[in-house]
C-alpha cells in the first residue's frame, strides 16, 4: 500500500486537477493573446503617430522655404552697391527676417527680429515682413514708415510680439543712408581708414507701446565703405566660457576681410562667430545683412553673382531690378 501511495500521480489523487491545469493554461494563452493584440495595437498606434510626425516635418520643411523666399534676394548687385544676407536659424523656422526692396530711386533694407523662436516667432514673419515693406512704401521717412507699422501691430487682435527692426533707404545716387533703427544690436559701417560709424538713431522696440516715438538718422556711404547689421542672436552667440561675441568681434571680423565684397564680409563675419561659439549650442536665430559700395572702377564680373536686369528710372538714373 505504501508503494501504491507514493507512485500515485496527483491527478490520480484528485480528479479535478486535471481541469485546474487544462484551465490554467487556456487562461495563460489567452493572457498571451491579450498582449500580443495590445502590442499589435500599439504599434499601429505608433506607426499613426510616426506619419503624422512625418507630415508635420514637411510641413515645417515648407513652411521654412517659404521663410527662405520671402527673405530675398539674398545676393544682390545694384550699381555700385552690392547687398548680402544670410539667416541661421535655431530651429526650422525662424524669428529672425530681412527684406531688401526697391524704393522709387532708393534700395530698402529691413532686419528684423521677433521675440521667440520656432513656430511662435515663425507664424508671425509673413505678416510682418508684409507689414513693414507696405509701410516703407508709404513713407519716405523711415521713422514714419517705423511708427505707422508699430500702430497697426500695436492696434491688432490680440497681444501682438515684440519686434527688434533696422530700416534703412539707401540712395542710389549719392549713398545716403536714411535709417530707423528700434532695437536691434547698433549697425556699423566701415570705412576705408578702419573708422567705425554707429548706427544708434531710431526708437523702442516695436509692439512694446503704440505710442513710441521714432526718430530717423542720416549717414552716407561712401565708396569703399561696408554696412553690416545683424540681430542680437551675433553679438549675443556665447562660448563655453559663456563670452559674447559682441560688436567688437564683430568689427574685428569685418576688417579681417580685408575690403572684400559683401558676400565675403558676409561670409567673414559668420565664420567668425561660429567659430566662437566653437561646437556650443546656438541660444539663438542669427542673421547678418552687408551692403558694400564699391569705389568706381574696381568691380569685375567676378562679383556679379546672380541675373540682373536693367530698369530705367527717373532722371536718367539705372539701377538693377531685384531678382530672388
Amino acid at each position: 500500500m505504501c508503494h501504491m501511495w507514493q507512485g500515485t500521480s496527483p491527478e490520480q489523487l484528485d480528479p479535478g486537477a486535471q481541469f485546474v491545469a487544462e484551465r490554467t493554461e487556456q487562461e495563460a494563452d489567452s493572457s498571451i493573446d491579450e498582449q500580443s493584440e495590445k502590442i499589435r495595437a500599439l504599434e499601429e498606434e505608433l506607426d499613426v503617430l510616426r506619419r503624422e510626425q512625418s507630415k508635420l516635418h514637411r510641413g515645417i520643411f515648407e513652411a521654412a522655404q517659404i521663410q527662405r523666399r520671402l527673405c530675398a534676394p539674398r545676393q544682390l548687385l545694384s550699381g555700385e552697391y552690392e547687398v548680402a544676407g544670410e539667416i541661421f536659424p535655431v530651429r526650422h523656422l525662424s524669428g529672425d527676417f530681412f527684406k531688401v526692396m526697391e524704393l522709387d530711386s532708393a534700395l530698402g533694407i529691413v532686419v528684423g527680429d521677433i521675440a521667440g523662436k520656432g513656430l511662435s516667432a515663425g507664424i508671425w514673419l509673413p505678416h510682418l515682413v508684409s507689414l513693414i515693406h507696405r509701410c516703407a512704401r508709404a513713407h519716405s521717412d523711415p521713422a514714419d514708415a517705423i511708427s505707422q507699422a508699430n500702430r497697426e501691430l500695436c492696434s491688432g487682435y490680440g497681444e501682438p510680439p515684440l519686434v527688434a527692426l533696422f530700416f534703412a533707404r539707401i540712395d542710389l545716387e549719392n549713398g545716403e543712408i536714411h535709417y530707423c533703427n528700434a532695437g536691434l544690436p547698433s549697425p556699423l559701417i566701415f570705412g576705408r581708414d578702419n573708422d567705425v560709424t554707429r548706427l544708434d538713431e531710431g526708437g523702442p522696440m516695436l509692439g512694446a507701446m503704440s505710442n513710441g516715438t521714432f526718430h530717423t538718422g542720416i549717414v552716407t556711404l561712401y565708396p569703399g565703405h561696408t554696412l553690416i547689421a545683424c540681430s542680437d542672436g551675433v553679438t549675443e552667440c556665447q562660448n563655453s566660457r559663456d563670452e559674447e561675441f559682441e560688436l567688437t568681434r564683430l568689427s574685428a571680423a569685418a576688417r579681417a576681410a580685408g575690403g572684400g565684397n559683401a558676400s565675403q564680409t558676409l561670409f567673414s563675419a559668420l565664420g567668425a562667430v561660429l567659430d566662437f561659439a566653437d561646437g556650443c549650442p546656438l541660444g539663438d536665430d542669427l542673421t547678418l545683412l552687408v551692403v558694400r559700395r564699391e569705389q568706381i572702377g574696381t568691380r569685375n564680373s567676378s562679383t556679379v553673382m546672380q541675373e540682373q536686369v536693367p530698369v530705367a528710372l527717373s532722371g536718367g538714373v539705372r539701377r538693377q531690378r531685384l531678382v530672388s
